[in-house]
């Protein structure tokens, strides 16, 4: 009872030369969904370390940049406000210590402060990789300013 019309189907059993594809394929795909993965989250740590850089060092930057030299101020009157460089300096620094972290502060003219700072975020999925660590740094610059428009206006 056979039909000659039909084709003969050749044996649905497994071929051989197609064994373990699925393997190394499954394999490519984790490794694939691994570093996707490790870019979103890691590079979320990366983006959070860069903003609490920033943030500290504008907070710090303002610290510094409060510290006015009293002793010019009483010479030369308000109109002539500077920044004590020692001063904003240490206060600063200050500011960073008790925000467990650490920077540098450069006076920059008579009536500025840059502070720049790094933070670094211990990677969660990168980790598997060898990147232990992301870091990010952040700079800010702050001015002396007096009145209520600034000493120009």
């Amino acid at each position: 009872m056979s039909n000659p019309s039909l084709p003969l189907l050749p044996s649905l059993g497994p071929r051989r030369h197609e064994r373990g594809s699925a393997t190394i394929f499954v394999i490519i795909l984790a490794a694939s969904v691994m570093v996707v993965l490790g870019l979103l989250v890691d590079g979320g740590q990366k983006l959070r370390a860069g903003r609490e850089a920033t943030a500290l060092a504008e907070e710090a930057a303002r610290a510094g940049a409060g510290s006015v030299d009293r002793a010019a101020a009483y010479r030369r009157g308000v109109t002539e406000l500077r920044i004590d460089p020692a001063q904003a300096a240490r206060a600063a620094h200050a500011y960073l210590a008790a925000q467990r972290n650490t920077g540098t502060v450069t006076a920059t003219g008579t009536r500025s402060i840059t502070v720049t700072v790094s933070v670094s975020r211990p990677t969660l999925v990168l980790s598997m990789v060898g990147i232990s660590s992301v870091s990010a740094t952040g700079t800010a610059t702050a001015d002396l300013i007096t009145g209520v428009e600034g000493p120009s206006r």
